[in-house]
């Protein structure tokens, strides 16, 4: 595939520092690094193990620092910056290529004439890390050298040496290191090697991103054991780090089996998919590799093959609300109906007095209900389901719960969350933050929308509607959704301001009607189907529609603010408190491109001038995260990436409205 970097990007620390690479194991383990091989997050690791998947995500092996000697030279291909400000040594120079087989991180360093190729993934199912080394081209041997250096700690943190010293051993083909008497103990393995125990710490490691976010930038990591081997040409050397002793050793075996894995998630989504050819762009097909990123296992005491969805990397766990907005362009869009279902399954063992958790719960702990729309969001996701399976067992065990939903919505739940007798939502208390602009820093509350929100109640028509139909497929009256519907329906027209000519915010909150120019208005044109009565009338969709794209569209999404309103801020950055006022005033989300394009081409008809809307996310998986798309991005040019490298709902909103397109 095409996306690859040469001298050019690799051999500039600036731009091949700024570009990150990452790999997945399907039960919330990670590793990722970036092309220049110099560390700048918290969260860079070779081995970012899952403990209790899909969380407890444990920095396990940070890197190894390899050294070649060819002939009579010495080549570093790993890259260090030191608290002093100091690069040294600089491998990155020693990169020739870089480029994504598949999921797979691969680099080509240039050692005089030898060539050699170094390749990162993991296994699906396992907290475990293979690193090959390939000697493609030389005159003679070569003698690698890997200084491992690892740590043991929560994947936010820091560590540093203080005396700790880890307890190192030697097993059969490695080493085994136990942090303490009761951390998990993890091994870094190599057949056909030398290895040298050691016990000393590199002390003052400098991660220039955690500076840039306000954050603590100085680490120090442990160096256990030293791995020397020699190649010869053609000859690949494998070090395998994991939590168990008995991995596969061979390399090349675990990497064929990782590429039939990626190789069949495309043949899965072509044989799904109503795309007549398997000729879709690269960057789609790379987009359905990246979406299987996300999709993890979630076992539970009563669902032991329960799913959920890692709302973004690095930081994230997984949301309900982001669940629900992605599981459709993760799962449906990708071929994968099966997984969709499973997930909600998963998540319907949490529903409680008609909400969805918002940050899913581990073991011991309880729920957090602190969302208004993620069940919202839960009756689209069971729509899109259904639509493709028909799974008639699904419909009839879900529709008792939904209708509980409807339900508690109508008597009131949590946080003031209640059906008001115009036929509109309201939700809301002071010093909370329900919708999905939810930033809060300590008691500040950035966008309370304290009232009834516009996308709330655009969602809650939606679900109404939904209801409606699924009441019809399995015999049942549907007047009473009906009836709700048309008062929603009829209520809705408060959001609509004429002389503005777009849609309120909010309506109802204690100091009055917002009139924001934000884009949650968009859902009330994208949703519901089509088939339903629309809650603006043609011309409103359409001042909804073009008001959005001249005020709010950028190249990667939507702005959360206009540009003209007092409170924007077009740079996301800073301390925490900085970057949570940016948060929603301004800033670009890339996942709001889905919906903005699905309105678009119900209100023009024009799916060629609606691809262009997603036509510059094809440069962008080659920006930030290599074969991803970030969570959001700068308001003001140049739309800089920022946030999470990857998330899961930009790609699955991008991937799910270039099928929608292209099905036009």
């Amino acid at each position: 595939m095409s996306i690859h970097f040469g001298r050019e990007v690799c051999s500039n620390p600036n731009l091949a520092e700024t570009k990150e690479w990452l790999v997945t194991n399907g039960i919330g383990g990670f590793a990722s690094g970036t092309v220049s091989g110099v560390l700048t997050r918290r969260y860079h690791g070779l081995l970012i193990a899952a403990l209790a998947p899909p969380l407890k995500r444990t920095l396990l092996l940070t890197k190894l620092d390899e050294t070649v000697q060819y002939l009579d030279r010495t080549f570093p291909l790993f890259t260090n910056r030191w608290q002093d400000g100091n690069v040294e040594p600089q491998g990155y120079l020693n990169i020739e290529k870089f480029h994504l087989e598949g999921t797979i991180p691969v680099w080509t360093f240039a050692c005089g004439d030898a060539l050699l190729e170094k390749r990162i993934w993991m296994p699906v199912g396992a907290n475990r890390t293979y690193i090959s080394y390939t000697l493609v081209r030389a005159t003679t041997s070569v003698r690698l050298s890997l200084k491992a250096l690892v740590n043991y700690r929560d994947y936010h943190g820091n560590t540093y040496g203080n005396n700790w010293f880890p307890q190192v051993n030697l097993v059969e083909n490695g080493v085994c290191i136990a942090a303490s008497n009761d951390a998990v103990p993890f091994y870094i393995l190599a057949k056909n090697s030398h290895i040298y125990l050691q016990k000393d710490w590199y002390v003052g490691f400098s991660l220039a991103a955690e500076k840039e976010r306000g954050l603590n930038p100085q680490e120090d990591h442990f160096h256990p054991a030293t791995f020397n081997a020699i190649l010869n040409i053609g000859e690949t050397f494998t070090v395998i780090a994991g939590t168990k002793k008995d991995p596969q050793l061979d390399g090349l075996i675990a990497l064929e089996s990782r590429h039939q894995y990626d190789l069949q998630l495309l043949d899965r989504w072509y044989s799904n998919s109503n795309l007549p050819t398997k000729n879709a762009p690269e960057w789609i097909e790379r987009l359905v590799l990246a979406a299987d990123q996300f999709i993890v296992n979630r076992p539970l005491l009563d669902v032991p093959d329960g799913k959920t969805i890692i709302a973004g990397y690095h930081w994230f766990g997984d949301w309900g609300r982001d669940t629900m907005i992605s599981l459709a362009g993760l799962t449906i869009s990708t071929g994968r109906p099966e997984v969709a279902g499973t997930i909600i399954r998963t998540f319907s063992r949490y529903l409680s007095q008609g909400m969805l958790p918002n940050l899913f719960p581990d073991a011991g702990q309880e729920p957090e209900y602190n969302t208004v729309d993620a069940i919202l969001w839960y009756f689209e996701a069971i729509r899109a389901y259904l639509e493709v399976t028909k799974d008639s067992k699904l419909l009839q065990d879900i529709f008792p719960l939904l209708t509980e939903v409807i339900d508690w919505h109508r008597r009131g739940t949590r946080y003031n969350i209640h059906l008001d007798s115009d036929g509109l939502i309201y939700a809301g208390e002071t010093g909370i933050q329900l919708t999905w602009m939810d930033a809060k820093v300590g008691d500040w509350v950035v966008t309370p929308r304290i009232g009834k929100p516009v996308e709330i109640n655009a969602l809650w028509y939606n679900a109404l509607v939904i209801m409606t139909d699924l009441a019809k497929k399995l015999g049942l009256s549907p007047n009473l959704y009906e009836e709700m519907a048309a008062k929603t329906r009829e209520g809705f027209q408060r959001f609509w301001q004429p002389q503005a000519g777009y849609c309120y915010d909010v309506i109802d909150t204690p100091s009055g009607d917002d009139l924001s120019l934000r884009p949650n208005q968009i859902f009330a044109v994208s949703l519901p189907s089509n088939n339903a009565k629309n809650l603006l009338d043609s011309s409103q969709q359409k001042a909804v529609v073009d008001t959005v794209a001249q005020s709010l569209l950028t190249s990667y999404g939507l702005r959360s603010l206009a540009s003209k309103d007092a409170q924007y801020r077009g740079k996301y950055g800073g301390n925490v408190r900085q970057r949570d006022g940016a948060y929603h005033q301004g800033t670009v989300w890339a996942w709001l491109i889905g919906h903005f394009v699905q309105a678009h081409l119900k209100v023009y008809r024009d799916p060629i001038i609606a691809r262009t809307f997603l036509a510059p996310m094809e440069q962008h998986l080659e920006a930030a995260g290599i074969g991803s798309i970030s969570e959001i991005f700068d308001g003001d040019i140049p739309i800089e990436p920022k946030g999470c490298i990857a998330q899961a709902w930009s790609v699955a909103e991008v991937l799910r409205a270039w099928l929608l397109v292209a099905s036009n």
